[in-house]
């Protein structure tokens, strides 16, 4: 009985896993840039210009009330 296994699995198989994995943590940094400091681009203002000047409402007249 000898032992000379000769199955040499280095694990290369997982080239493809790695790339894919790669590029998964590279989009997600890309978006967390993104997110996180808005790419570096100064925010928009707005000119918000709200009025809220209403006519005035008075009371119907209570009948009999003269």
């Amino acid at each position: 009985m000898t032992d000379n296994n000769t199955s040499n699995n280095s694990g290369g198989g997982n080239a493809g896993l790695a790339f894919i994995v790669g590029g998964i943590v590279v989009v997600l940094a890309i978006v967390a840039y993104f997110v996180f400091a808005r790419g570096g681009m100064a925010p928009e203002t707005k000119d918000v210009n709200v009025d809220v000047n209403l006519p005035e409402v008075s009371a119907p007249a209570v009948p009999g009330a003269n």
